[in-house]
């Protein structure tokens, strides 16, 4: 429950009325005076009550991480969440046995980004700010990091060798961008992304 209408014979009372029913703090709600108490004759006759309306503000954070939970719960893995803020957004890192998290990162990372995916969905729905959410399972996204970078650099000598391009698999954008930066640098090399989604990926060519 998100949202209540509630009545009370002055506006505070149905104001903790509506906490109450949506077991929230003050704080985390916006309130909206619907109708003010009216006294009728005499305080009695056509008095009418205080009506408010109580909305829940959206909590991006609590809601990414109830989703990522549930989440995790249905595929019928055990793990536990850990949250790490960053300067590019909200990180949970996930932990559990090598079986579960290998359940979890998927082919190259491939469930793991997904999931990633369906986080940020869940979490910015009916948020007025966009809030970025992060995926990590125990320490995945570092070592897959140096596997690119070590990758690029030997596929960069092997384009320089044979004085051909040399094409990479398909890749996730980020991954992507992984090699493009850890190249960038390398002056007898360029790279380029080819092809469409979900097949685009990195070519490596010698500079002529």
């Amino acid at each position: 429950m998100n949202k209540v209408t509630v009545s009370g014979r002055t506006v505070d009372e149905a104001v903790q009325s509506g906490l109450q029913k949506l077991e929230a703090a003050q704080e985390e709600v916006k309130i909206q005076v619907i109708e003010e108490p009216h006294k009728g004759f005499l305080g009695l006759i056509g008095s009418k009550p205080a009506v408010v309306e109580l909305e829940r503000i959206p909590d991006p954070k609590k809601a990414g991480l109830t989703f990522l939970r549930d989440m995790i719960d249905k595929m019928g893995v055990r793990a536990s969440v850990e949250v790490e803020e960053r300067e590019e957004g909200t990180c949970f890192h996930i932990h559990g046995s090598d079986q579960d998290i290998g359940v979890l990162i998927g082919r190259r990372g491939q469930t793991l980004d997904s999931m990633q995916y369906l986080v940020n969905l869940a979490a910015n729905r009916g948020s007025t700010e966009y809030s970025r959410f992060l995926l990590d399972a125990e320490g995945y996204r570092a070592r897959r990091r140096e596997a690119l970078e070590k990758l690029a650099e030997r596929l960069a000598h092997q384009a320089i060798r044979t004085n051909q391009a040399v094409r990479l698999e398909p890749m996730s954008a980020a991954e992507r961008k992984v090699i493009h930066h850890a190249l960038q640098q390398n002056s007898s090399v360029a790279t380029r992304s080819d092809g469409k989604e979900p097949h685009r990926r990195v070519v490596v060519e010698p500079k002529k």
